[in-house]
């Protein structure tokens, strides 16, 4: 059965490499999800700390959270071969890791915690974006 132009041919998402990219950028965005959600808790457990939490870093966190759970979708779609869901997951990819490193190098504009969390979660997107911008996965999900 012919893909349509929109999906990718399970044979080529079956090939051992697609199969490995598409299972490390999982556990990836896994990964930035948790750590986007424990951030998320523990903004509500110190809400009451004004120097630890304050209105920018509820904004900040709920964004995060909302662009993980968005990766988190893309990745699952463009794993089943979606050509859409596989632009969007670079796309999103991108320009969260483009935001994250803004934010954890503005001077003041965020706690030092949280500064640190959004490091770990740009370097877990880097990840990400190193493997979905990689030859293979591009080759593959390329209009033919």
């Amino acid at each position: 059965m012919k893909p349509s132009p929109a999906t990718v041919s399970s044979e080529d998402l079956q090939h051992p490499r697609s199969v490995s990219a598409f299972r490390t950028a999982r556990l990836l965005v896994v990964a930035y999800l948790t750590l986007s959600v424990l951030t998320v808790v523990a903004v509500v457990l110190l809400r009451n700390n004004v120097t630890m939490v304050t209105d920018a870093v509820w904004v900040r966190t709920v964004i995060v959270v909302a662009s993980a759970l968005l990766t988190f979708s893309f990745t699952v779609r463009a794993a089943r071969g979606s050509r859409r869901a596989f632009l969007r997951l670079r796309l999103t990819s991108g320009i969260m890791l483009v935001a994250i490193v803004v934010i954890a190098s503005l001077p003041g504009a965020f706690p030092v915690w949280l500064r640190i969390e959004q490091g770990a979660c740009g370097l877990i997107l880097l990840g990400v974006v190193l493997i979905v911008n990689g030859r293979h996965l591009r080759s593959l999900f390329a209009r033919s």
